[in-house]
């Protein structure tokens, strides 16, 4: 993995245009199993600036939408309707990473 995301001239850091396109093929495959699931948990923390424990669906589609390769239409749907609250509107990500572990 990190060989797909390393600069030429190691820097010590991802960048996360590298890093998105990378992290979204390898969870579609499911490529690495449970360990995945386990560091998207570290991931969400990233986008969730306020510490709020959660992200809204606003931000969810920007994300998905605007940030390195782009989500597709269906990609971005099953995403919403597994990860957004409905009542609320808001994507708890501990709650959703449980499911997702639970649900492998």
């Amino acid at each position: 993995m990190l060989a797909e995301v390393e600069e030429e001239e190691p820097t010590g850091f991802i960048r996360f245009e590298k890093f998105l396109p990378m992290m979204t093929k390898v969870l579609l495959e499911r490529r690495y199993g449970i360990f995945i699931l386990c560091f998207i948990l570290g991931y969400f923390p990233v986008l969730d600036e306020k510490k709020k424990g959660f992200i809204t669906k606003e931000e969810l589609i920007k994300y998905m939408t605007e940030e390195g390769e782009p989500f597709t239409q269906e990609e971005m749907e099953e995403m919403i309707s597994a990860a957004v609250d409905p009542d609320k509107n808001i994507v708890p990500y501990k709650d959703y990473v449980s499911m997702m572990v639970v649900d492998y």
